[in-house]
């Protein structure tokens, strides 16, 4: 079995699409794949030079304006999740929190930002030269927007910040971090800031993760650290509302991510259990270990409709929040389920450190918890239902 074969054929995919998976797969097979294993350590986190590798190949171009070095309308949500797709093929979650970080912090000032903004900060990161990080959760919140402490006054023309950011990815290597604090109370209190990471009273401390190991995370602590008043993004109190426009975006990309670790799972079980012999024959003919695979699929090519129906209707201008968050919570769902039963049909070479299955089987704890928690993502899902 070939990941290509677990594919099935979607109405969503015309041929530009079709093009676009080309060119990123020789990228990938080029650039990545001969370099998964040897980025998985701690403290050797993806060289910079891939950032503009990246930059050059268009990935952060896509749904941003062509004025500020974007793609505008000539592709689509469907490209963007290509992209992803793609970029995780390898069977390494770090792709999404390390070479995908810049388009997580991008949308609120693509969204509400000043022409001024979008002028500093969208070409350099478009291009992948520079590289953009979004902090919101915090110690005592964590994902829960409405619960912020962080807090920005105003002095003069500038804003000043104090608080501290939590779980960060990308913390420690960008340039500038989009930033919500608070001014006020309530959901209608929270704003946003462009932050320069090297800002005076600003300091970072590498948190230690169990997988992802290829990007970093950084705890961050903001000591009355002084942005200039062209800094805020939008107006005072539209925090809420630009964070949204981001975590839509980020729990879409996070179940392509979950989704596409879950199918190289599938194929690298499903091979390996052809290969290897067990009572007289080989594993694959085993009825209880067939049966693993049939639910595996299964999984997997419902919660992709689930995707593509999503994202199609986003890309028809639906906010779709409730079934953002829900297709994020079956992605992540389906991947523990598939890193499980692939480790169970791999045996003891699940454990060992260079398997894709290894890999794939710790960082699935990270994704289902990253972006919003299945707890938080099921209490919002509901409340967007009306109930």
């Amino acid at each position: 079995m070939d990941y290509e074969s677990t594919l099935k054929p979607s109405p969503y995919y015309n041929e530009t699409h079709h093009e676009w998976r080309r060119q990123l797969r020789r990228f990938v097979q080029q650039e990545i794949e001969p370099n998964v294993n040897a980025w998985d350590r701690e403290d050797e986190y993806i060289p910079r030079e891939l950032f503009r590798k990246a930059g050059e190949l268009g990935i952060y171009r896509i749904g941003f304006p062509e004025e500020y070095g974007g793609y505008g309308d000539e592709m689509d949500i469907f490209h963007d999740l290509l992209s992803v797709e793609e970029f995780h093929r390898p069977g390494s979650g770090a792709m999404l929190t390390t070479l995908f970080v810049p388009i997580g912090g991008l949308p609120p000032i693509n969204a509400l930002g000043s022409d001024e903004l979008k002028r500093k900060v969208l070409p350099e990161v478009l291009s992948g030269r520079e590289q953009i990080s979004v902090a919101i959760t915090e110690p005592g919140a964590g994902s829960d927007i409405g619960n912020l402490q962080s807090r920005a006054r105003r002095e003069g023309d500038d804003w000043v910040i104090s608080g501290s950011k939590i779980y960060i990815t990308g913390g420690m290597t960008s340039r500038w971090i989009t930033v919500v604090a608070r001014t006020g109370e309530g959901k209608q209190g929270l704003s946003i800031f462009l932050v320069e990471a090297d800002s005076r009273g600003l300091e970072k401390t590498v948190m230690k993760k169990m997988g992802m190991w290829a990007s970093d995370t950084a705890m961050l602590f903001f000591d009355d650290v002084r942005v200039p008043g062209t800094h805020l993004i939008g107006k005072e109190g539209d925090g809420f509302r630009g964070m949204l426009v981001n975590l839509n975006g980020e729990r879409l990309r996070a179940a392509v991510v979950a989704n596409t670790l879950a199918r190289v799972a599938l194929v690298d079980a499903v091979n390996y259990a052809q290969e290897r012999q067990t009572f007289g024959q080989a594993l694959a003919r085993h009825q209880v270990i067939r049966h693993k695979f049939a639910e595996m699929a299964r999984h997997i090519h419902s919660t992709q409709a689930y995707i593509e129906q999503t994202a199609w209707r986003v890309q028809n201008g639906e906010q779709a929040a409730a079934d953002t968050a829900l297709c994020k919570l079956q992605a992540t769902q389906t991947l523990e389920l598939c890193a499980r039963e692939a480790a169970q049909v791999l045996g003891g070479a699940a454990v060992i450190r260079g398997n894709k299955i290894e890999r794939i089987y710790r960082e699935a704890r990270i994704l289902s918890i990253a972006g919003g928690s299945e707890e938080i993502l099921r209490d919002l899902a509901v409340r967007q239902m009306g109930i």
